[in-house]
């Protein structure tokens, strides 16, 4: 999907309408000092306006990098990175106002300063007036859950509160973009909960362009509308999350669930069973014939065993995600 947007600085038509995408990077690679190996190698990604996108990888993939780069944190060695169509680098200052950051491992924010005085201040800091900065900065407290406590030093909240600080650092202008880089990281289940229907919300009803980073596979599956998996800096996958899903099934994967015990028998090559509880074994395993299973469950069946179910087992995303990562490196 994507969303009609004003055009940027230099457009032939100044104010008019566009359908640029929000985040557009193209062959964008980053090199540290004399390294050989680059951090971010040709990267390439559009995402679309009004989407929440999942930017997955293993620890030291390049997402953190490609973030900073996109925020105008990092400089990119080769490549172009545009917020509606603002060059981060040459159109630095507008492009700086299309978007809000969650920054992992970093301090987002003020440690010595109150939940509020932070939000007024970054509120300030992005051109807000006062009374706007005020208004805002008492919704996004209120939303999460922080009003009580607005005047204590964030230095003295858990690291869940002050993650939620810092979401609603990058919440106080309204940006159209919002970066996220681990945002539920160190947050309870109730807190995660919270960010999560946050950014349901922004997408969905709000019209924002999310992108995500997370090792938390249930957060990018409930959420992302689209999914991209890079790997030692490159990417090895970009599309729809269900279609990640779809292409991914492992349709020749089966799961077995009887009463009780296990009676003797041999299984299938490839097959194992495990208890679930006192009351109920499970048997799973891959087939190259689905005939075979169902050879398996009458064998069951010929030796009084009590047959519960019978289903074929479909990988969830974090089972993808692993394929991916332990695969081979696309070039």
């Amino acid at each position: 999907m994507s969303t009609q947007t004003q055009a940027p600085a230099g457009s032939d038509r100044p104010g008019a309408v566009t359908s640029t995408p929000a985040i557009e990077i193209s062959g964008l690679t980053k090199i540290y000092g004399s390294s050989d190996t680059p951090s971010v190698d040709d990267v390439s990604l559009s995402v679309p306006a009004g989407t929440v996108f999942g930017f997955l990888g293993p620890n030291g993939a390049g997402k953190t990098t490609t973030i900073k780069i996109l925020s105008g944190l990092l400089a990119a060695t080769t490549g172009t990175t545009l917020l509606n169509g603002y060059d981060v680098t040459r159109q630095r200052s507008a492009a700086m106002q299309q978007f809000g950051a969650v920054l992992e491992g970093s301090r987002n924010v003020y440690w010595t300063l109150s939940a509020w005085q932070n939000l007024l201040y970054f509120g300030r800091l992005k051109g807000m007036s006062s009374a706007h900065a005020a208004a805002r900065a008492e919704e996004l407290l209120k939303g999460l859950d922080l009003w009580e406590r607005r005047d204590e030093s964030v230095g003295g909240y858990s690291r869940g509160m002050q993650q939620k600080v810092a979401v609603a650092a990058a919440l106080i202008a309204d940006p159209p973009i919002v970066l996220l880089d681990e945002p539920t990281i160190g947050l309870d289940v109730e807190a995660t909960r919270t960010v999560m229907e946050w950014i349901r919300t922004l997408s969905r009803e709000r019209g924002k362009t999310v992108l995500l980073t997370t090792h938390q596979m249930n957060v990018v599956e409930e959420l992302c509308d689209r999914v991209a998996v890079i790997r030692k800096g490159k990417v090895i996958a970009d599309m729809p999350t269900e279609q990640l899903l779809s292409q991914f099934r492992e349709r020749d994967a089966y799961e077995v669930r009887i009463e009780g015990d296990l009676p003797e028998l041999s299984l299938p090559p490839g097959f194992t069973a495990r208890r679930l509880d006192e009351d109920t074994t499970i048997i799973s395993g891959r087939v190259r014939d689905p005939q075979e299973v169902y050879t398996l469950v009458d064998r069951l069946r010929d030796r009084r065993a009590v047959v519960q179910s019978l289903s074929q087992v479909q990988p969830d995303l974090e089972d993808v995600f692993m394929g991916l990562i332990k695969g081979p490196a696309h070039d």
